[in-house]
């Protein structure tokens, strides 16, 4: 008799730990969808926002029914923008029981849990990781621009706009966002009726004296100083711009969305930075006002075009689960099979886009906008 309980003792631990080891179940009544993104760390103002605007998405989505009456749960995980972090956050949303992946935030961690999510079959829909490498699988799309996209509309915007006949670049050729805008740009500068003088890289290990490289953008006469980074080494470029006295106008992608929010940075420093962006907090449409304002009351900030992707990103989901039809009780690998094909056949209006389509290439159809750091605030710009 003893030894009957001590077997049956033995088997229901070996089935618990089967169970957990298997993960958490899902609840049949709830879509899990996950979130990865710099939470700390030096770009954590883009994590950061993008978890709250997700969060806001997710309420509203809830308080009004849910999808197909079905709710959604959402959990988001710090990857410090470490591609070895994000995959670790990321199996530890699969243990939760996360079905769709909304995230990661930035490219090379996108780029690494790219390789988990194709593995697993699972829908990713990043809000804001711009590089090619990122969609490379068929599983995989996104709510911003690619990088070459944001290289070529650069180029073409400083051109059509006539704003300078000399300009100057300064990347980050240890990043793949940052090269990858580079690289477009340069190739589509080709096409215009403006000059690159000067172009310097930088590396992540390099990246907080940037005297060499401005004196040789000032020496080449640049009228224009485009800066495809992100904000924080943006910040200390400013700075040391300031100090030499060259004052070129400084344009950038939507990786300089942020630099507004960087603790001690002066921001008069940014005063006529101009970016190329999808989202301006400053519109005047309903939608844009009533994110903004429940942004604000939340964070205190205005919210940055992360935080619109990501707001954007949870909305295309639904669409695509309500294209689709799938339901919470189905697989991970079902969910993102269907996913898959629905993203591909909707239509979506959102803060980052009117019309905003995607082909199985995984890159998104909409227009980019302009703004311009004007008295502290992002202002549009026709």
């Amino acid at each position: 008799m003893k030894k009957r309980r001590l077997a049956l003792v033995l088997t229901l631990c070996l089935a618990m730990l089967s169970l957990a080891a298997c993960g958490k179940k899902n609840d049949d009544e709830k879509f899990y969808i996950g979130g990865i993104g710099p939470l700390t760390g030096q770009n954590a103002v883009y994590g950061q926002h993008v978890k709250i605007a997700a969060e806001i998405a997710v309420k509203e989505i809830n308080e009004a029914g849910g999808i197909n009456g079905a709710l959604i749960e959402f959990r988001s995980e710090d990857d410090e923008s470490d591609p070895e972090k994000s995959v670790n956050a990321y199996n530890s949303l699969k243990d939760w029981g996360m079905q769709i992946l909304m995230g990661a935030v930035t490219s090379s961690p996108s780029v690494a849990v790219s390789e988990e999510t194709y593995a697993d079959n699972m829908f990713m829909l990043t809000p804001s990781a711009s590089a090619v490498e990122v969609v490379k699988y068929d599983n995989a799309f996104q709510v911003c621009f690619t990088d070459p996209n944001q290289g070529m509309a650069s180029a073409k915007y400083i051109a059509d706009k006539q704003l300078a006949s000399k300009v100057a670049v300064i990347y980050n050729s240890s990043d793949v966002y940052s090269t990858g805008i580079y690289e477009k740009f340069v190739q589509e500068a080709k096409n215009h009726n403006f000059d690159i003088v000067s172009a310097e890289a930088f590396t992540d290990d390099s990246s907080t004296d940037f005297n060499v490289q401005l004196q040789k953008s000032k020496d080449s006469g640049a009228e224009l100083l485009f800066l495809p980074i992100y904000y924080e080494a943006a910040t200390l470029i400013l700075k040391q711009a300031d100090a030499m006295d060259f004052k070129p106008i400084f344009f950038g992608c939507d990786g300089l969305d942020g630099i507004l929010g960087v603790a001690n940075f002066d921001t008069s420093l940014a005063e006529g930075v101009m970016l190329l962006t999808p989202f301006a907090a400053d519109a005047d449409d309903e939608k844009t006002q009533k994110f903004v304002a429940d942004f604000k009351a939340i964070n205190g900030d205005i919210p940055n075009q992360f935080a619109a992707d990501a707001y954007d990103a949870i909305y295309i989901i639904k669409a695509a689960i309500e294209k689709s039809g799938v339901t919470p009780d189905m697989s991970a690998s079902d969910i993102g099979d269907a996913l898959t094909k629905a993203i591909t056949e909707i239509t979506f209006d959102g803060l980052t886009g009117a019309g905003m389509t995607w082909t199985t290439s995984g890159e998104v159809n909409k227009e980019p906008m302009a703004v311009v750091i004007e008295d502290g605030q992002y202002v549009s710009v026709e």
